[in-house]
């Protein structure tokens, strides 16, 4: 089966396309797929006009040149001359939203097209939270909701998506429901181990009890989580904050910066900011326990977080707010430890307890990289692409 599979960006800076496509575009091309990558590379202009392979999966990066309709007709043009059975859109809006739109209404009696989505980016989704001009918003709030109803078949990330496409009335035997997997590829534990240890002598942080926050900061309300690192602060005074990632915005990294100071937790916050993908696992690794907060929000349901997976992946026990997604990967007893969102009290007892518990983390280790595993790996989350494919 050729099946061919359009961005709406490229695989950097923004890594939805590395993740959510790239990964099972491996895994469907060992299992005898032919794969390739369609995208315009808006965010990185100097890649653009560029074609390459990485592990028999074909990556095609669109020229920029002319305006939206040229590069989303250049799109069309390349994909329909790759002559592929199956197009895959990943996100119902922009590039790849034209994309889908244009094949649905020329060319859907001749190929499969399977649309994906994996945020809410309408009203209430990320229309909230982008800079984007009102046009833009009315524009993306339509090509979603267009999207998920025109497609032969449509994956979604998350059981909310799910439901929402199923109250749309699309039907159940049209809608896939594809969690993501790890962002980071496997890790051999042994040499994880070794490498993580001197990561942390490398950061000061070796015989430190170690909480990360690897996040983007605009899932939950800071004030929170500086309210929870105060009270762990209190109650184990050695502590250390491995922070990966510098917020959505520059503004709320500093914002963040200016709270940790008020709360005199300045110094014991270590920030390696954002880091590749290659470096990820030793730095999730340096860490005793994980925190990972969530707003009860419609955005915060419909998404399927990367970063939580993959520091179940390593092995970091997580203690976590259950919004969405998460109880499907922060398993209480065995992955982590839940709390409802806002519990400050019991987020702050749990992480306590976990940096204070070797026995307790070492078990939780264990049971989270055995979850992904048995649950989220990509060679079995690609088959579930197959089923929608038709394959």
């Amino acid at each position: 089966m050729r099946i061919a599979m359009v961005g709406p960006f490229g695989l950097h800076p923004n890594q939805t396309m590395h993740i959510r496509a790239l990964s099972p575009a491996k895994v469907l091309t060992r299992r005898g797929h032919e794969v390739s990558l369609f995208m315009p590379p808006w965010q990185t202009p100097a890649e653009s006009d560029r074609r390459w392979q990485e592990d028999g999966v074909a990556i095609r990066y669109q020229s920029l040149r002319g305006g939206v309709a040229a590069i989303a007709r250049r799109l069309v043009e390349e994909v329909l001359a790759w002559r592929p059975d199956v197009v895959h859109c990943f996100k119902p809006k922009a590039y790849s939203g034209l994309v889908a739109w244009w094949l649905w209404h020329a060319h859907r009696h001749r190929l499969r097209l399977v649309v994906d989505t994996d945020d809410w980016e309408g009203w209430g989704g990320w229309n909230e939270l982008a800079a984007y001009t009102p046009l833009q918003k009315w524009f993306f709030a339509w090509q979603e909701q267009w999207g998920l109803d025109h497609c032969h078949a449509l994956t979604v990330a998350s059981r909310t998506l799910q439901s929402l496409a199923w109250s749309r009335g699309i039907p159940p035997e049209r809608v896939f429901y594809v969690p993501n997997g790890p962002g980071i590829g496997s890790v051999n534990s042994e040499q994880l181990a070794v490498n993580s240890e001197r990561k942390r002598r490398e950061l000061r942080l070796a015989g430190r009890p170690v909480v990360l926050l690897y996040s983007r900061l605009f899932e939950f309300d800071t004030g929170r989580l500086i309210a929870v690192l105060r009270g762990v602060k209190r109650a184990v005074p050695g502590v250390a904050v491995l922070m990966v990632g510098a917020g959505l915005y520059e503004a709320d990294a500093a914002g963040f910066q200016r709270q940790l100071a008020a709360a005199g937790l300045g110094a014991a916050v270590v920030n390696v900011g954002w880091v590749d993908l290659a470096a990820l696992p030793v730095l999730l690794a340096a860490a005793d326990v994980g925190i990972y907060l969530m707003d009860d929000t419609l955005l915060n349901r419909t998404k399927c977080p990367v970063k939580l997976v993959d520091m179940l992946n390593v092995g970091l026990p997580v203690v976590a707010e259950a919004v969405g997604q998460v109880p499907e990967y922060v398993v209480p007893g065995r992955t982590g430890l839940l709390r409802s969102s806002g519990d400050v009290a019991g987020l702050t007892a749990d992480l306590v307890h976990l940096l204070q518990d070797a026995g307790e983390r070492a078990k939780l280790a264990a049971g989270a990289k055995a979850h992904v595993a048995e649950h989220f790996s990509w060679p079995k989350l690609a088959r579930i692409f197959e089923r929608a494919y038709g394959a």
